[in-house]
C-alpha cells in the first residue's frame, strides 16, 4: 500500500520554470491524505517558491526544497543544511570566472544575486515566484546559505560551468545539473532522496510504501528511495533507465494520470 508519493516540479509537474500546475492536483493531494496518503513537493525551488505554486494545499504537505537541503511542512524548519562559508568564498570566485553565468546564493528564505541581468531576474522573480535580493557582493551577504546554483541562460550549463567546477568540487560538495540552464551545489550529503528517507523515518513509512516522480538528475537519489519509481515522459535518458516506471509527460499531467489511479 502506498502511504507517502514524493514529485519533482520543474520538468515534472510544470514546465521549467513555470507557475502553470494543473489545479486538480490540489483536490487530488487532498483526497490522498484523505486515505492516509502523504506528500511531498520535491525541488531544486527555495521553499517559499513551493508554497506559492502549492498554494491551495500548502498546510497539507511536506516541502523539500533546495534539492534536500531544507526540508519543512506546515510552516514549520524540519531539516536544514548549511553550507560552509569558506566553500561559499571560493565558489564565488570560481563562478565570476567563468562566462555568461550567474550565481545564486540559496539562504532559507531568501535568494542573493550579483547579477544586473533583468530577464534572469524576471525569470527567477515572475517564473519561479522566488523571494530575491540583488546585492553589490555576493562574499558579503551574511545568511546562512544551503545551496549554490550557477545559472547559463543559453542552456548549457553543464558544459559552460561543470567543466569547470565539477572537476573541483566534484569530490567536496555535491554539485547536480537541475536543468539545462541549471548547476547545483550543496553539502555533500544532501540530495532530495536523503530528505525523503527523513520525511519516511519520522512517519515509519517504509521505500516498498512509497512512490516517486522524477525527470533530471538531482532526482535520482528520490526515485531510488521509492518502490514505486517513475520517470516522467520527458525525463533525461539516465532517469528513465534508474526507474521502475514510465508515466506521460509533464504538459501530458504524466504524474496526475498515475495519481488518479490511487484514489478510490
Amino acid at each position: 500500500m502506498i502511504k507517502l508519493i514524493a514529485s519533482d516540479i520543474d520538468g515534472t509537474l510544470v514546465p521549467d520554470g513555470s507557475d502553470k500546475i494543473n489545479p486538480e492536483i490540489f483536490d487530488v493531494i487532498r483526497k490522498l491524505k484523505g486515505q492516509g496518503i502523504y506528500f511531498a513537493a520535491a525541488s531544486g525551488r527555495q521553499w517559499k517558491s513551493i508554497e506559492r505554486l502549492f498554494l491551495p494545499v500548502k498546510d497539507e504537505i511536506f516541502f523539500i526544497a533546495d534539492n534536500g537541503a531544507y526540508v519543512g511542512a506546515r510552516g514549520r524548519d524540519l531539516f536544514t543544511f548549511p553550507m560552509k562559508i569558506d566553500e561559499i568564498r571560493e565558489i564565488i570566485h570560481d563562478v565570476r570566472g567563468i562566462p555568461d553565468c550567474d550565481l545564486m546564493l540559496s539562504g532559507k528564505d531568501c535568494l542573493y544575486t550579483e547579477s544586473k541581468n533583468k530577464d534572469v531576474i524576471d525569470y527567477l522573480v515572475l517564473g519561479y515566484h522566488n523571494e530575491m535580493v540583488q546585492v553589490e557582493d555576493l562574499s558579503k551577504v551574511e545568511d546562512t546559505i544551503i545551496k549554490a546554483s550557477i545559472y547559463h541562460q543559453g542552456y548549457r550549463a553543464f558544459e559552460v560551468a561543470g567543466s569547470v567546477m565539477i572537476p573541483k568540487w566534484g569530490e567536496r560538495l555535491k554539485v547536480v545539473t537541475a536543468g539545462k540552464e541549471w548547476l547545483d551545489m550543496m553539502e555533500p550529503q544532501v540530495n532530495k532522496g536523503a530528505a525523503l528517507r527523513e520525511i519516511q523515518e519520522s512517519l515509519g513509512i517504509m521505500p516498498e510504501e512509497t512512490m516517486a516522480f522524477g525527470d533530471n538528475l538531482n532526482d535520482m537519489e528520490l526515485l531510488a528511495q521509492a518502490k514505486y519509481s517513475y520517470a516522467i515522459g520527458n525525463a533525461r535518458q539516465e532517469i528513465k533507465d534508474a526507474a521502475n516506471y514510465i508515466t506521460d509527460t509533464n504538459v501530458n499531467d504524466g504524474v496526475l494520470k498515475v495519481l488518479r489511479t490511487l484514489l478510490v
